[in-house]
């Protein structure tokens, strides 16, 4: 008796933690810890502590309180395998009930004693066998739970993880429409800036050529004045030579006459060629004015480097009458011509020619300041290699520190004082002799020194790639 209360309160707690009663159902759980004290009577009866007169009882309640709470399990709850647990319950409790009704009957003599005993050692054996078959069932049925819940819980974090992508692809898809907007409108922004500083590049550029035609207006009117001046000369002595070439025709002196219409056609022709030489000034003095034609023409480089050597020399004494250089050309006689955009070159020209002057000047301030001797020196030279034109302007100047070498292409970068540069020249310089020629253009220098740029132009036209 006391082995079988221990089993029922071993099969009760096994019932209550499988079943998570304590949770689920807390109402029945008070019910099944009322049924495992009930069970302990046995085990207090062990040591004397309740009378035997009890026991009866005891099984007897056991017995209706195990029944009934199989009915309100199957009755109330729902679970499946809540409803296959109190079905199993049942024949345990019907065993109980015959061996109890079985026990009573006997102390009556109501049945015989050895079918009691043969009774009651089946219903002992079945007692115990079932409790054991069903546990094991039940343990298959919890590996089954289990596995399902395990593939179930797969399942479901496949689904969150597919519902997870879904939902990150959907969102990067918002997100890439949303770039590629944002991209079109910072792309329109960005083609905008540009076009605006496209304008106001070839505005500045077009202001550079301004200032520089205005520097040189000085050296242009110095060019044009000696021409008008042999121009108006040989006027004034033509019509001199014109009245004795009528007194002399008039006495009948023919000779003489056509001696002194020889000197006027001299004059004349003198006349002439300082007229184009005041005209080709003009006309130079327009190209470098107007936007380049970026059309490529035979040219004589060293007429053009010449003309503009004495025009930006010519401009700069305007300016400050106090400078003086020495001018050196070292040209070369076998120079070809070459097919270049001459207003262009004439600006290169200009830019790096403008730049010695004011390195020479600077220095000389210098070695004022310090008493050294200083003569300023400028040296133009051309030579040729049958396929290239090299183009040298040397300055013994103030040099250009190591720093800022890699610097002086930049636009807009410049040494000179505020006012006095707009830091376009050498850009503009480097834009047209490497871009538009296809040649090069290298600097030398030594800080407090010198500076020496050289200029290479391919000789005939080159094809640019872009």
């Amino acid at each position: 008796m006391i082995s079988g209360a221990g089993l029922a309160i071993f099969f009760i707690q096994f019932t209550r933690y499988y079943f998570q009663t304590f949770i689920n159902t807390p109402k029945w759980d008070t019910v099944l810890i009322g049924l495992i004290l009930i069970q302990c009577v046995p085990l207090l009866m062990l040591f004397n502590i309740v009378p035997e007169g009890t026991l009866n009882w005891v099984m007897f309640s056991a017995i209706l309180i195990s029944c009934l709470g199989t009915l309100i399990l199957f009755l109330s709850l729902r679970h499946k395998t809540v409803k296959s647990f109190a079905i199993a319950l049942l024949p345990f409790g019907v065993t109980l009930i015959i061996t109890f009704l079985l026990v009573f009957a006997a102390k009556f003599k109501v049945v015989i004693p050895e079918i009691i005993e043969v009774i009651s050692a089946i219903s002992f054996y079945s007692s115990i066998a079932w409790p054991v078959l069903y546990f094991t069932w039940v343990l298959f049925k919890q590996y089954d739970w289990q596995k399902r819940e395990i593939i179930q819980h797969a399942l479901d974090a496949e689904r969150l993880q597919k519902e997870k992508e879904i939902e990150r692809n959907a969102l990067i898809e918002q997100q890439k429409v949303e770039l590629e907007i944002t991209v079109q409108e910072r792309t329109a922004e960005l083609r905008q800036s540009i076009a605006d500083l496209q304008s106001t590049q070839k505005q500045l550029i077009q202001s550079e050529k301004m200032a520089s035609l205005g520097e040189l207006t000085a050296g242009i009117a110095h060019e044009i004045q000696n021409p008008m001046n042999f121009v108006n000369n040989f006027s004034e002595v033509s019509n001199e030579l014109i009245d004795e070439m009528t007194e002399e025709l008039e006495k009948g002196d023919v000779e003489e006459a056509k001696a002194i219409a020889s000197s006027i056609r001299q004059n004349l022709q003198k006349i002439a060629h300082h007229g184009k030489r005041a005209d080709s000034i003009v006309k130079g003095m327009l190209q470098h004015s107007r936007a380049s034609s970026h059309q490529k023409e035979p040219t004589d480089v060293n007429k053009l480097a010449d003309e503009y050597l004495r025009l930006a020399y010519h401009g700069l004494r305007a300016k400050d009458k106090s400078f003086n250089a020495e001018l050196i050309t070292d040209f070369d006689p076998n120079l070809p011509i070459a097919s270049i955009v001459p207003q262009d070159i004439g600006r290169v020209f200009l830019n790096l020619l403008t730049n010695a002057f004011y390195a020479v000047q600077d220095r000389k301030k210098k070695e004022k300041v310090s008493g050294t001797p200083f003569k300023p020196t400028v040296k133009l030279s051309t030579s040729t290699d049958q396929e290239f034109i090299t183009i040298k302007v040397e300055d013994n100047g103030s040099g250009i520190p190591e720093q800022i070498k890699e610097k002086v292409m930049q636009p807009f970068f410049t040494t000179k004082p505020t006012g006095e540069g707009t830091g376009l020249g050498l850009s503009m310089s480097y834009d047209i002799v490497v871009e538009a020629h296809g040649g090069t253009i290298k600097i030398n220098s030594e800080e407090g020194e010198f500076t020496e740029f050289t200029i290479t132009i391919p000789i005939e036209p080159k094809t640019i790639i872009s």
